[in-house]
């Protein structure tokens, strides 16, 4: 295979570290007039143009972006594929909405054409918002899964999903037994893991929805399969969490559950998260495992504020997530924007740089994936995105007035969307143009 280059010239800027652990100067690299170079799908340098260009062979493909900057792609940790259809529905919180709105949409992923039709807008839609890596649910129809990865490597994406296991407390159009959903998520791992830039993530719906039986497989299957991840529902609503209390009364608490049935881990992530406590907290860091914080829909399910702050204290590996569909954007961009607003609302301060941080090596870190993917390290994976500073008259407008790269990326994240999207790279290769 000849070797394929490529160079591209903008402004630059990624995640180095953590803003709450090193401090927001220490957090990032900038570079005002930077250069990206590419090779078979890999990152081979990063820095400033007028250092890189005079060491480039003459007859290299650089691309120049004026008005723009480049970013590492955007990583979504928590989002429902088979939701597609239902954003924005109206009037519901939960576990009214669960029954009202998403079981019967999720229903129809049973029909391999439709699973493949929604497969395929999902993907545009993630790449047109500049996300390259998600980690998903399926619905509980193996075949929504197939649909998805057989689109994913395509494109030669890295995702990660997973068929929802769910034996109880769902209508019967819509549940697997414990010995199925381990059954056929085995045959998808099989299948998929591994293969390519694709992962595997055993998927509990959420503690209410699963019998012991069926936790206690899905526990069985990460001991089989060292480096599965895992994927479910924590601490999102108050009833919810009434609930979990009286199906599983043996146990200490919603975390317990998971915990005792063997499903925390480094490769393991939580959604939501709002109500957690500190020594829940304490044991999810403790264990590695991570949660996602799915800002739009905490509030358009009126399910509450996730405490950002806390996780901090305790170290706590946080993702972003869009949970499309109780989230109503699959932009990050639109989701930080609500993310800086959850933080205001508590007193406290969502920066910039802590931002970005969270939706891409933030992100990378709680999929244990930031060798690979969430900045633009030499080595890493060609994932990265180009956001046009021109994607609307306001934005275009507003960056004009902004003073430093603090400011211009904070207005990106209020006033950007799916429109600030150019151009999304996944491998090296372009994957969306707007």
């Amino acid at each position: 295979m000849p070797l394929t280059r490529k160079a591209y010239r903008a402004a630059i800027l990624h995640s180095l570290a953590d803003p709450a652990e090193v401090g927001v100067e220490a957090s990032y690299e900038y570079f005002e007039d930077g250069l990206l170079v590419i090779e078979n799908g890999r990152i081979s340098a990063l820095g400033h143009a007028s250092d890189l260009l005079p060491r480039l062979p003459a007859d290299i493909d650089i691309t120049h972006y004026q008005d723009a900057l480049i970013t590492p792609g955007l990583i979504d940790t928590h989002i429902h594929l088979p939701q597609t259809g239902m954003v924005g529905a109206y009037g519901e919180q939960l576990l009214d909405w669960l029954n009202t709105y998403t079981f019967p949409c999720e229903s129809q992923f049973a029909d391999k054409a439709h699973a493949e039709e929604v497969a395929d807008i999902f993907i545009k839609e993630l790449l047109r918002n500049g996300t390259t890596t998600a980690l998903v649910f399926g619905s509980v129809h193996p075949q929504s899964v197939n649909a998805f990865f057989e689109a994913a490597e395509k494109l030669d994406l890295r995702m990660i999903a997973g068929k929802v296991m769910m034996d109880r407390n769902a209508p019967d159009y819509l549940t697997d037994t414990a010995e199925s959903s381990y059954q056929q998520s085995k045959a998808l791992i099989e299948r998929w893991h591994g293969k390519g830039r694709l992962h595997y993530a055993v998927t509990p719906r959420f503690a209410p929805t699963s019998t012991p039986e069926q936790l206690a497989l899905a526990g069985q299957l990460l001991g089989e399969y060292p480096d599965l991840y895992m994927q479910t529902h924590i601490s999102e609503n108050k009833q919810e969490i009434e609930w979990v209390k009286a199906l599983f009364p043996e146990r200490d608490g919603y975390l317990d559950v998971y915990d005792h049935y063997k499903l925390l881990g480094e490769r393991s992530v939580f959604a939501h998260g709002v109500h957690l406590c500190d020594e829940e907290c304490a044991r999810l860091a403790e264990t590695g495992s991570a949660v996602a914080f799915c800002p739009t829909s905490n509030l358009f399910l009126g399910s509450g504020l996730f405490n950002l702050p806390m996780a901090e204290k305790h170290k706590l590996n946080v993702g972003l997530g869009t949970d499309i569909g109780g989230g109503t954007s699959f932009s990050l961009l639109q989701t930080l924007n609500e993310a800086y607003k959850v933080m205001q609302l508590q007193g406290a301060r969502l920066s910039p740089f802590k931002s970005l941080y969270l939706a891409t090596l933030g992100g990378a870190r709680a999929l244990r994936l930031e060798d690979r993917i969430g900045t633009l390290q030499p080595g890493t994976d060609a994932d990265f995105i180009v956001l046009d500073y021109n994607a609307t008259p306001l934005l275009s407008y507003r960056l004009k007035q902004a003073n430093n790269i603090a400011e211009t990326l904070f207005v990106l994240m209020t006033l950007g969307d799916d429109r600030t999207v150019l151009q999304t790279y996944a491998a090296g290769n372009r994957v969306h143009q707007r």
